[in-house]
């Protein structure tokens, strides 16, 4: 299939980095266009080297490259690409970055420290984008940090609907696994038409303040939870707040979540977990060792092509989550 798309004087061509080709070609074939030809690999001291095998001169050029690990490498790969793409006189570049690599440094907590996702905004712009287009985005602002547009991604239509599908909604309970997360909750709770609840974490001041104790704020008993959050990393804050919704009585615990970091002992504490499944989207690869029975994963492919869609065709990306607002 070819790697460009014409729509009257205008021309798309869609690019990806090597970090999550899967997801690239799933994104390619909602769009009906392939993806760009690329020649990329690593000199010996780690530098990579870019070319792309058509003219991109006067295209409106798509890229995507989720942040997986190895992050850094492949944020620069990005970078190089932007800039590939820049100086082969795209007509416009709009970068997907379906998950933003650094977005939990998005503030300074104490002095010295940095503000890490602006960076990442300030270095994909100085290397030419002109357009993000990126997935439930850790902190909302994290959009004021590129000086352009961002378009701004949701994944809650595609994971709610799933749980939605299958749990009996009169006996659905949606949870917050802190205070952080209690307005992306409120609109699983508006969605499916389910209560709230919120687990609390404190230091228990009777133990040196060394023990860290769950509350649970609202009612699990014999319900069936659905904890919702927008990334999962090593497993641990996620999987204490199952435990302590079992241990207030819930009769069940599922576990959804946008992106799949899954690092470090992710693997074993999922599997030693008693939440019955979790639910991911594909924004990015999920670790050999992490495929078991338990673990769902659904497609973002079709969510980012509408968004592309729309963009190249001077559409309104907003449009595609305001039709999706109501209850499912």
């Amino acid at each position: 299939m070819s790697g460009i798309k014409t729509t009257g004087e205008k021309k798309m061509m869609f690019f990806s980095g090597r970090a999550h080709p899967e997801l690239a070609e799933e994104v390619a074939h909602q769009l009906g266009i392939g993806v760009v030809p690329t020649k990329a690999f690593d000199f010996a001291n780690g530098e990579i080297y870019v070319r792309y095998q058509e003219s991109a001169r006067g295209a409106d050029c798509f890229l995507i490259q989720s942040h997986t690990a190895p992050i850094n490498k492949w944020i620069m790969e990005q970078l190089i690409m932007i800039d590939a793409l820049k100086r082969a006189s795209a007509r416009s570049i709009t970068v997907i970055v379906p998950f933003y690599g650094y977005a939990r440094q998005d503030k300074k907590h104490r002095g010295r420290e940095p503000i890490s996702a602006r960076l990442v905004a300030d270095l994909l712009q100085a290397a030419g984008a002109d357009r993000i287009v990126s997935v439930d985005l850790h902190t909302d602002q994290i959009v004021g940090f590129f000086d352009g547009p961002v378009d701004h991604l949701f994944a809650l239509p595609i994971l709610a609907d799933y749980v939605g599908a299958k749990v009996d909604r009169d006996k659905l309970t949606v949870v917050s696994p802190d205070a952080g997360r209690v307005r992306v909750a409120d609109r699983w709770c508006d969605r499916l038409g389910a209560p709230l609840a919120i687990v609390h974490k404190r230091r228990d001041k009777d133990v040196a303040n060394q023990v860290t104790v769950h509350e649970v704020v609202g009612n699990v008993e014999g319900r069936v939870c659905v904890l919702v959050d927008d990334m999962i990393d090593t497993g641990g804050t996620i999987c204490a707040a199952a435990d302590a919704l079992f241990a207030h009585g819930a009769e069940d615990v599922i576990v959804t979540a946008t992106h799949g970091v899954l690092s470090g002992p992710a693997a074993d504490r999922l599997k030693n977990s008693k939440v019955s499944e979790f639910v991911f989207t594909n924004t990015l690869p999920t670790p050999n060792e992490l495929e078991l029975d338990k673990i769902t994963v659904l497609s973002i492919a079709p969510t980012i092509a509408n968004a592309v869609r729309e963009i190249f065709e001077d559409g309104s990306v907003t449009s595609l989550f305001e039709e999706q607002s109501g209850p499912a």
